[in-house]
């Protein structure tokens, strides 16, 4: 996953204002009590940072993989 697909699939999920927000503010632990956002800019894998915010924030194993990829095109 690179960082433009974890943006688009935090987009995806939570919305542009309140995803904006979770990777700015909210403290995962599994992320070394650090934010998504601090997480990415200190070099951990996008894909790690979005699962680890998946699982704090509760989304379903469901809608966890295959988000933010854009569209196929025929």
């Amino acid at each position: 996953m690179r960082k433009s697909e974890f943006a688009r699939a935090v987009e995806d999920e939570f919305g542009d204002a309140y995803g904006r927000v979770i990777t700015r503010d909210l403290v995962i632990q599994s992320l070394g009590d650090r934010t998504a956002d601090e997480a990415i800019a200190q070099g951990e894998s996008p894909r790690d940072v979005w699962l680890a915010l998946c699982e704090a924030e509760g989304v379903p194993v469901s809608r966890r993989y295959g988000v933010g990829l854009p569209e196929r095109t025929s």
